[in-house]
């Protein structure tokens, strides 16, 4: 575990950038006290389905869709511990088929770590002790208890909607923002969406079993026109379960369908683990 922290701490950042898909259908409020999501049926009414109407539209018109992205992000993590060293990833992506990533610790200059995934595989280098790990994507789910697919990570890696139940979605304006609310099987989320654009501004989600307390509060910020596309560049976490962890990832260098390199080759000298 200790050896694919600096892993763990960037896929679990993307795991939590939970955000909305577009609603099938909207009725009632949603009420998002601090630590918890209490959702309250209302009576569908003519401007609840305009409301619906209007940003089920807007999110659909949000959505990224690309055939490769590639992105540098600088991550900066702290948990009960203190300050983590700073983590240089570099990230790019073939849409529906792999995602390479490589993560350079900032202080050593120095490649520590390189993952390639696949709709149903995940390979990991450790390059500083040498080793080699070939897993299935499951993988991901248990060290990071989170219901992983291949499709998911490559939405949450740009900011496309996952982990919300559209069946379930219920919608409240106030004068610069909208409340979006959802249930799933894992999680109570609570979106917070600037008016107008309907860029995702916060996101809170809280996991449905109690007993874990495992929360996750998004916080997005420096929205880019990139190629068309609304991309945020800046975001802030705070993860917390048993432990605390608060990161913060900025993004440069931000391409969408670019030719890209994937290449990937263990080396004959490591050992498989």
């Amino acid at each position: 575990m200790k050896q694919i922290f600096p892993v763990i701490i960037l896929l679990s950042f993307f795991s939590v950038l939970a955000s909305c898909s577009p609603a099938k259908k909207v009725i009632g409020t949603a009420i998002g006290p601090k630590d918890s999501l209490v959702v309250i049926p209302n009576v569908e009414n003519k401007a609840g389905m305009n409301l619906a109407d209007s940003t089920r539209k807007k999110l659909v018109e949000n959505y990224i869709d690309f055939k490769t992205f590639s992105a540098k992000i600088k991550v900066e993590t702290q948990d009960n511990k203190g300050k983590n060293p700073d983590i240089s990833a570099v990230v790019r992506m073939v849409k529906d088929s792999a995602i390479w990533i490589s993560l350079t610790a900032t202080f050593l200059n120095y490649e520590v770590f390189r993952v390639y995934i696949t709709p149903d595989s995940l390979i990991l280098l450790d390059k500083r002790e040498k080793t080699v790990q070939y897993r299935s994507l499951d993988y991901l789910q248990e060290v990071t208890a989170i219901p992983f697919d291949f499709n998911s990570l490559q939405n949450l890696l740009i900011g496309n909607p996952v982990f919300f139940n559209s069946d379930n979605a219920v919608f409240q304006r106030n004068e610069n923002f909208i409340l979006a609310s959802s249930l799933t099987k894992d999680f109570k989320h609570l979106l917070t969406l600037q008016a107008g654009d309907m860029n995702i501004i916060h996101s809170k989600l809280d996991d449905v079993d109690f007993a874990r307390h495992r929360t996750a509060d998004l916080t997005y910020g420096e929205y880019q026109s990139i190629e068309g596309r609304n991309f945020s560049a800046d975001r802030k976490l705070i993860i917390a379960e048993k432990n605390k962890i608060d990161a913060h990832l900025n993004f440069k260098q931000v391409e969408f369908n670019k030719e890209l390199q994937l290449n990937f080759s263990v080396p004959k000298n490591y050992k498989i683990k």
